[in-house]
């Protein structure tokens, strides 16, 4: 079910690219994402394949791999800003979409079969294994990737054992860091969380960061229902109204609305809580500690991931630069979620692995 689930979110991601094609001009995004989703599924399958527990050795090295990614990243020449790629000949390497996977791992190796996550001291191991990657993507900048991160430590610290009043104690610590993380961020990431509050409706398009998310909602919109599919395209005497920036990725949700309507983009949605659902009853179902944490990651860094695009695409949550996944173009994005959905079809075939195996 989840790779049917997943496979079917990928195609109405192309669904979108092309109409990103019809409205702004022709682009080689469309056949890229081809060639990355030809990649991505087998990737997926031969994540299946294998003991997952093999994993279990390798998690620290591989975590440790993955910061030393993130640092040479930094010394990479800024695209747009930002320092986010590393240029490999036919295609730039994202590290911070696999750090996401090896820092699931990672934690996962180290609660498994330890208790001193249920007292207040034993949680700040945990907290350190996340704040690398966590500083290090920050650096970049890329909040929106950063962002994933306590979502999944928090969950994955739940259900190895930590008392909730711990972990409300610890959420409350990280809001009175808030005013430095403020400090931290970049003029343009202020402003990206500061248009959120004071975004306007209808009218003229804002200038500035506004005009992203004036224009997410209104070409969302212009779908209806059923989308221009299904019915006469409207017509705009103002060709800027259909104009969307990073479209093809951050947006791809406001097309695909386009284009399907509201039923499309509720059916894409159902597709995520689907997959969801699917992999928290994995979660609870696996016996064997690290492969239930690990499942438990998962889902939450997808579900996670894909709640914020819907938020940030309707302008309920400040646009960070996060894609959809499995549904955006990207194609460091896409083989290493394939690559973590893999794992989790892998740990729900062998649920009846003993603690100790």
């Amino acid at each position: 079910m989840i790779p049917l689930a997943c496979m079917t979110i990928s195609l109405a991601g192309l669904a979108g690219l092309l109409r990103a094609d019809q409205l702004y001009g022709a682009s080689r995004l469309f056949e890229r994402q081809l060639i990355w989703m030809s990649l991505s599924w087998p990737v997926m399958f031969v994540m299946t394949a294998f003991p997952y527990r093999i994993l279990r050795n390798w998690s620290p090295l591989l975590y440790l791999l993955s910061l030393a990614a993130l640092v040479f990243v930094l010394f990479m020449p800024p695209v747009n800003g930002s320092r986010r790629w590393i240029p490999l000949g036919l295609f730039d390497f994202q590290p911070s979409e696999p750090a996401r996977l090896a820092f699931i791992l990672a934690l996962a190796h180290y609660l498994m079969y330890r208790d001193t996550q249920r007292t207040l001291q034993g949680l700040i191991p945990p907290f350190v294994i996340s704040v690398f990657p966590l500083l290090l993507i920050l650096k970049e900048p890329d909040l929106g990737t950063a962002m994933l991160f306590l979502p999944i430590l928090y969950t994955m610290l739940f259900a190895s054992g930590a008392k909730p009043l711990h972990l409300l104690l610890a959420a409350l610590a990280g809001i009175a860091m808030l005013p430095l993380l403020w400090h931290q961020m970049s003029s343009e990431q202020r402003s990206r969380v500061v248009t959120v509050f004071t975004q306007q409706d209808g009218g003229i398009a804002p200038s500035g960061d506004g005009f992203h998310l004036h224009q997410s909602k209104q070409v969302l919109a212009l779908g209806g229902i059923r989308g221009s599919v299904a019915q006469e395209e409207p017509v705009i005497d103002d060709p800027a109204a259909w104009t969307l920036p990073a479209a093809r990725t951050d947006f791809i949700l406001c097309l695909i609305g386009e284009r399907y309507g509201f039923g499309g983009v509720a059916v894409l949605l159902l597709l995520y809580v689907a997959v969801v659902c699917r992999g928290l009853l994995i979660a609870r179902r696996t016996r064997e500690p690290f492969g239930r944490l690990v499942a438990v990651g998962i889902v939450t860094m997808i579900g996670t991931q894909a709640l914020i695009n819907a938020g940030m695409t309707v302008g309920l949550m400040p646009i960070t630069g996060i894609t959809l996944p499995m549904c955006s173009y990207g194609g460091s994005s896409l083989l290493s979620t394939y690559a973590a959905v893999g794992l989790l079809v892998n740990i729900g075939m062998r649920p009846g692995y003993e603690v100790g195996g």
